[in-house]
């Protein structure tokens, strides 16, 4: 065996190595969940019926914080819901903050006009520069609100009206610095992709995050569908723009100062899922990058904090999380080149360990998103079905996100990219004829590529006989070429909407994506 053969046999183990430590999590993630949710729920109980007597007695002065930036659909959505929220308007102000450069402008400021005018307090705040994309909206915000509470919802969500009810009461306890809301699916079953990505957030709202909040280990806030005590805000630093996920960072800096953040499993804020897979790309590579900046910035402050060592190992593998699509790359790209070298396994003993070690890494999360869903839905067993969706779209991303884990790795901030939404509720609504078509992605292209070099992975594996190993690569082929394909047709299918021609490999005249 060459030195070079020896160096990619050794990365390549070192892969499987990796990949098999985050599936194992997974199964942990489960057990941590099951021990503790009876008495979790238990307890939110009691806290609820205590809380209500200080909320009533209380009744705090709340701001609900709304970060837009070119939302024209569903700007009107959102104000509709957050003005409609069940708490007195004068403890209750909402701030629109505004960062436009399209015509949702004049559609906020008319609303804001109107809401004022039918006596709410609604202040819409523009900015003509972007100074520090979201996290630099909220902080201004924060610098002039008047609420001890800050609630903030992306334009996406569409907050119930009890919701500042069911979740005010949880800051009775004063070391308790935000509270997060589950995320429910307004467009669940729009399409095969946004029944993935359900699936997917289910995942984390229905396992991850109730574990490590019940564990006592670190979590963090969401972004949106949550509140903030503004003290904690404060006291952690505030808003920082120098990671493209504001919101993690946040959370982390709030725990190492000492505030307890509160997860509540049986609060939904519904919320549109992305329709076009440009849009679900793009969010996952910001916080793919943005996790792993933020991991490089804390995880040195967490190692020194107090608190067990397994707790800081998982605050690792929580930031680290999205580093699993490297390592899923990586062998997907050094599998059939092993085999073709004849490095592959001496023995079937070793293609057994090998097989244990991949499905391990595979099943781990196909086991917790199938717990979320028993945990959260009566119909769970109907849901199953569609897990394989998401099992393409987890492995048709690894291209694009293991570039945005390297940029994560090597540069600070950069651009953030929003995703574009389009008011898409039911399987009648369409996204092609609309403004905010996200551009095309040369990914695509290299995805495809990664497709067909898989599935001639697949032949050599089968071909030689190593049918443990070869279904595997049929996943990366499928995940791939799923991923690959719906790109180049959501390109076209947009441009054709818009244009009347296609031209994938020209920008549309109307594109708005930051």
């Amino acid at each position: 065996m060459s030195w070079l053969t020896g160096i990619l046999a050794a990365l390549y183990l070192a892969c499987l190595v990796g990949l098999f430590l985050y599936g194992v999590n997974c199964y942990l993630l489960i057990l941590l969940h099951r021990r503790h949710r009876r008495e979790a729920r238990e307890a939110d109980a009691r806290i609820q019926a205590e809380g209500r007597a200080w909320l009533e007695a209380t009744l705090p002065v709340v701001t609900v914080q709304l970060p837009i930036f070119n939302e024209r659909y569903v700007v009107e959505r959102l104000l509709r819901a957050v003005t409609r929220l069940d708490y007195p308007r004068d403890r209750l102000e909402i701030q629109v903050l505004d960062d436009s450069t399209d015509d949702t402008r004049e559609i906020a400021a008319r609303l804001v006009e109107g809401y004022r005018a039918a006596g709410m307090d609604v202040v819409r705040l523009h900015r003509p520069v972007r100074e520090g994309y979201k996290a630099g909206a909220l902080k201004d915000g924060l610098a002039v609100c008047r609420g001890e509470f800050v609630a903030i919802f992306d334009a996406d969500f569409v907050p119930d009206p009890d919701f500042l009810r069911r979740t005010l009461p949880y800051f009775r306890d004063p070391g308790v610095g935000v509270v997060q809301t589950r995320w429910g699916h307004m467009n669940r079953d729009y399409s095969l992709l946004t029944t993935g990505q359900a699936l997917g957030i289910d995942g984390h709202f229905g396992v991850e995050q109730g574990s490590r909040a019940w564990g006592g280990l670190y979590l963090n806030f969401n972004g949106t569908a949550g509140i903030w005590r503004k003290a904690a805000i404060l006291d952690a630093g505030g808003w920082q723009a120098d990671t493209l996920t504001e919101d993690l960072d946040l959370s982390y800096r709030a725990q190492l100062c000492g505030w307890r953040l509160v997860f509540l499993a049986d609060v939904v804020c519904p919320a549109e899922l992305p329709v076009q897979i440009q849009g679900f790309k793009s969010q996952q590579q910001r916080w793919a990058k943005g996790s792993i900046q933020t991991a490089r910035k804390l995880i040195p402050a967490i190692l020194r904090a107090p608190g067990s060592a397994f707790k800081k190992y998982q605050a690792v593998i929580h930031l680290t999380h999205y580093a699993v699509h490297p390592l899923m790359l990586m062998v997907a790209i050094a599998s059939p080149i092993l085999l073709y070298l004849e490095w592959y396994f001496a023995s079937w003993q070793s293609v057994f360990a090998a097989a244990a070690f991949f499905c391990l890494a595979t099943f781990g999360p196909s086991a917790l998103y199938c717990y979320s869903q028993r945990t959260l839905y009566p119909d769970w067993r109907k849901r199953l079905p569609y897990l394989p969706s998401l099992m393409l779209l987890g492995t048709g991303i690894a291209l694009s996100n293991s570039q945005a884990v390297l940029e994560g790795l090597f540069h600070r901030a950069g651009d953030f990219i929003r995703t574009p939404k389009f008011a898409i509720q039911g399987r009648e609504d369409s996204w092609k004829s609309k403004r905010y078509r996200s551009r095309f992605s040369w990914t695509a292209v290299g995805e495809i590529l990664l497709a067909i070099y898989s599935g001639i992975g697949v032949y050599l594996f089968l071909d030689r006989g190593r049918i443990l190993i070869g279904p595997f690569l049929v996943l990366y082929t499928l995940g791939f070429a799923y991923v690959g394909v719906l790109t180049v047709l959501h390109s076209m299918e947009g441009r054709r909407a818009g244009s009347g021609r296609v031209n994938i490999w020209k920008e549309p005249a109307d594109v708005s994506e930051v």
